[in-house]
């Protein structure tokens, strides 16, 4: 009960707002809830502030009424750099080091990895958060995209 109540005025909280000496305050525009809908698939992907050298993700795809996918990620500061660990369907995470982060928009990679190689992250002109994976050219799943809009917190 107690931990229930704890739970809840937390996440009534208005959020702190990210530090300016924390690593990943250039990461800032990823964070909130976004939403978008392609072949049916309504999408949803939701990003914690930085906050003590990490951000929280996770991704929902859901159709008719169904969920049909699902994503755990975070991103934190490590002694290698920033790093993205992507965890699709609850399996064991996988690293990705960010190998470019400018102008709103960042690249992680694991050459080492199946697919994907890159995961790449970006803010559109019109305020939309953009998603690609790419694997090696050639590959038969060269590249997937992603866009969601951003909306309100939903409680």
């Amino acid at each position: 009960m107690i931990a229930s109540l704890l739970i809840l005025l937390a996440l009534a909280s208005p959020a702190a707002a990210p530090s300016s000496d924390d690593p990943l305050t250039s990461l800032a525009w990823m964070a909130g809830d976004w939403m978008g809908v392609d072949g049916g698939v309504e999408m949803e992907e939701r990003w914690t502030e930085p906050r003590g050298g990490m951000m929280l993700g996770i991704h929902r795809d859901v159709k008719a009424g169904k969920a049909v996918d699902f994503e755990f990620f975070r991103v934190a500061a490590t002694p290698e750099g920033i790093v993205y660990f992507a965890s699709p369907r609850g399996r064991p995470a996988v690293p990705f080091r960010a190998v470019e982060s400018k102008d709103n928009r960042v690249v992680f990679e694991n050459k080492q990895h199946d697919f994907p190689k890159r995961i790449i992250y970006w803010l559109g002109g019109d305020g939309s958060l953009h998603a690609r994976i790419e694997g090696d050219p050639g590959d038969t799943e060269a590249a997937m995209e992603w866009t969601w809009k951003k909306v309100p917190l939903s409680r």
